[in-house]
C-alpha cells in the first residue's frame, strides 16, 4: 500500500507525529510512504527526535524511488517554525501538503491519504475558505454529500451537521439530506469496514429525544419518520445522555449525533488515543488523528503519536476492504 502523509500546521504537532509513524511503519517494510514537508522542518524535527530512516528529498512523487525501504519527502521549500501559533504562512504550508497529497492520490502515485492537525485561525489568516480537510477534499473530488465518521477500537460514530454553529443545527436537519447520510453511513459500514448487515443507533436533537414533543419537534418530524423508513439498520432517536450513561452505544455498530459535541465528547472520552477521523462518501480514502494542533506541546518532542498510527493503520484497513470489493464485482 501507499501511504501520503500531510504536515499539517508545522507550527503545531503534525510534523512530529508523522515522522514518529514514518518511522513505526517504515520499520516493517511493507509500504510505500510519502511525506509533503518543508524539508527544514523536516530535518529539525528528525534531530529533536532522534529518529533514523532512509529518506530521499524530492520535488514531487514523480521523482520519488517506488522502493518500500526509502521514504519520500516531498519538500514544500522552506518555512518558517512559531511553535505554538497559527500563522499565515502555517496555514499555506498546511494547504499546500494537502494539494499534493490529492494530486498524489488522483495520479496514482498514492493509495490513501493521512492528514495532520490543521488550524482552521490558520487557514483563515492564509485567505483559505475551507473550515476543514471534510469539506476541503468533498470539493476537490466534487463530492456534493460526505460524511464525518469516527472510528475506534470501542465506538464508531458519525454527524449529521459538521462545522456549524449550534444555533443553525436545526435549521440543517433535513430529510432528504440525512436521508442520504444514512445511506453513506450503510454503504460505508458494509464496503470499508466488511459488516454485512450494519446496526445503527440515531440520537435525537433535543434533551430527553423532544419529550414527545415538549422540548422540541425535531425527532417526530424528521428522524422518527427516517428510522422507520430504515427500519432494519436504524434505531432511535436515543436520547443522548441515557444513551451513552447507559453504554448501549456496546450494541450498535455506529452512533450518529445531530451535531459536533453530542458525539465527539464522548467519542473521545473513550478513545483520545486511538480515535480516527475518517471522511466517508469520498471516491478516496482519507484519514486523520482526532485531536488538534496542540499548540501547548508543540516542539518539546513528546507528542503521543498513537491516533494518527491509528489513522495510517485504518486507512489500510479501507483500501484493502475496497480492493477486494472491486475483485469480487
Amino acid at each position: 500500500m501507499r501511504l501520503f502523509f500531510t504536515c499539517g500546521d508545522c507550527n503545531g504537532i503534525g510534523p512530529e507525529i508523522v515522522i514518529k509513524t514514518l518511522s513505526d511503519f517504515y520499520k516493517k517494510k511493507k509500504h510505500k510512504l510519502y511525506f509533503a514537508v518543508p524539508k527544514n522542518v523536516f530535518e529539525e524535527t528528525l534531530d529533536v527526535l532522534q529518529i533514523n530512516f532512509e529518506y530521499e528529498i524530492v520535488k514531487s512523487p514523480e521523482q520519488s524511488s517506488p522502493k518500500k525501504n526509502i521514504v519520500s519527502i516531498i519538500n514544500l521549500g522552506k518555512a518558517k517554525i512559531t511553535f505554538g501559533k497559527p500563522t499565515r504562512s502555517s496555514g499555506e504550508i498546511a494547504f499546500r501538503s494537502l494539494q499534493e497529497s490529492f494530486y498524489a492520490v488522483k495520479n496514482n502515485f498514492a493509495d490513501c491519504i493521512i492528514t495532520a492537525p490543521i488550524s482552521k485561525d490558520a487557514f483563515h489568516k492564509a485567505g483559505i475558505e475551507f473550515p476543514g480537510h471534510t469539506e476541503l477534499f468533498a470539493s476537490w473530488t466534487n463530492t456534493e454529500n460526505v460524511v464525518m465518521f469516527f472510528h475506534s477500537a470501542k465506538i464508531k460514530a458519525a454527524l449529521l451537521t459538521i462545522h456549524i454553529p449550534l444555533k443553525t443545527v436545526s435549521f440543517s436537519l433535513e430529510k432528504n439530506l440525512i436521508k442520504k447520510k444514512l445511506n453513506i453511513v450503510i454503504d460505508t459500514l458494509k464496503k470499508d469496514f466488511k459488516i454485512e448487515n450494519p446496526r445503527i443507533a440515531l440520537l435525537g436533537v433535543n434533551p430527553h429525544a423532544g419529550e414527545n414533543g415538549l422540548l422540541g419537534n425535531e425527532e417526530e418530524n424528521i428522524l422518527s419518520p427516517l428510522i422507520d423508513e430504515f427500519k432494519d439498520q436504524v434505531s432511535g432517536p436515543f436520547p443522548a445522555d441515557a444513551f451513552f450513561g447507559m453504554h448501549a452505544y456496546k450494541l450498535f455498530d455506529v452512533v450518529i449525533g445531530a451535531y459536533h459535541d453530542q458525539v465527539l465528547i464522548p467519542f473521545k472520552m473513550l478513545s483520545f488515543s486511538d480515535g480516527v477521523n475518517y471522511t466517508a462518501g469520498l471516491p478516496i480514502v482519507r484519514t486523520s488523528p482526532d485531536h488538534g494542533t496542540a499548540y501547548d506541546i508543540a516542539g518539546k518532542g513528546i507528542a503521543d503519536p498513537s491516533s494518527i498510527i491509528h489513522a495510517a493503520k485504518v486507512a489500510v484497513l479501507i483500501c484493502e476492504n475496497r480492493m477486494k470489493n472491486d475483485a469480487v464485482s
